[in-house]
């Protein structure tokens, strides 16, 4: 399927600023792929405002993220240098306790080794009431052979533990990893922070993100064709269950 791929990101450095650049035109281009990421967005900063006092909102992993354009009062981060307002590990967040109102993240999650650090620390700066908000990779049938065959990063969902050996932040991760700390190991999370509640999760469109190509595979569909597959990704909405590539999670530190 190399046919497919995207090429004008092969002459890049992954995760360098033009890469990101690149990828954020991209996302401006493809009329279908910037419809997914607005619903994505609009599912973060909802869950933003729903705290009740207003704080410090964060992004991580803003390196090829437009949110900051949809709500400027985000403060944008990555753990590469020069691409973002502020370099920031997500395991040792610079802020002081009870000062962020959320913490967003777009196909972040999944990139983050020994995430139980990150979570002790937005329990440490999440204000009573603040959210974890994210877009993650799903792990419904057609997501796991998707990502399993047609995506550069790993997929592996049998590990029993939720770490990972990380060179690179942007190749090595482990996709699978918000099904295995959300549904398969829940029990655990709930008991290691009694803190953080899984308040709501949902599954996203899938066909406009499959037809947009994303930002690894060509865009193949004309767009007078938007309205035609707007219409299908409505009707084929409960078969998310069984086919969404992508979920939303809003996590919530409790009072």
């Amino acid at each position: 399927m190399s046919f497919l791929k995207e090429t004008s990101l092969d002459a890049l450095e992954v995760g360098s600023r033009e890469f990101f650049d690149a990828q954020k035109n991209l996302i401006r281009k493809r009329s279908l792929l910037k419809h997914c990421y607005d619903i994505w967005y609009d599912l973060l900063i909802e869950d933003a405002k729903s705290v009740p006092a207003e704080a410090v909102l964060l992004e991580l992993g803003s390196g090829g993220s437009l949110l900051k354009d949809r709500e400027p009062r985000f403060i944008t981060s990555d753990v590469i240098d020069g691409v973002a307002e502020m370099v920031i590990d997500a395991r040792k967040l610079p802020f002081a306790d009870s000062s962020l109102q959320a913490i967003a993240l777009t196909h972040v999650l999944h990139h983050i080794p020994q995430v139980e650090k990150f979570f002790h620390e937005a329990v440490r700066t999440l204000q009573p009431g603040g959210v974890i908000t994210m877009i993650e990779v799903a792990h419904t049938p057609f997501a796991r052979f998707f990502f399993d065959n047609f995506h550069p990063e790993p997929y592996d969902d049998t590990p029993t533990n939720w770490d990972f050996s990380q060179r690179h932040s942007m190749m090595d991760s482990n996709q699978a990893l918000s099904w295995m700390v959300f549904v398969r190991d829940k029990k655990r999370f709930e008991r290691e922070f009694p803190m953080l509640e899984i308040e709501k999760t949902s599954f996203t469109p899938w066909l406009t993100y499959l037809l947009s190509g994303g930002v690894t595979k060509k865009y193949l569909i004309p767009s007078f064709l938007d309205p035609i597959i707007h219409i299908f990704e409505k009707i084929l909405t409960p078969l998310r269950p069984v086919f969404a590539l992508h979920w939303h999670i809003r996590i919530r530190r409790k009072a």
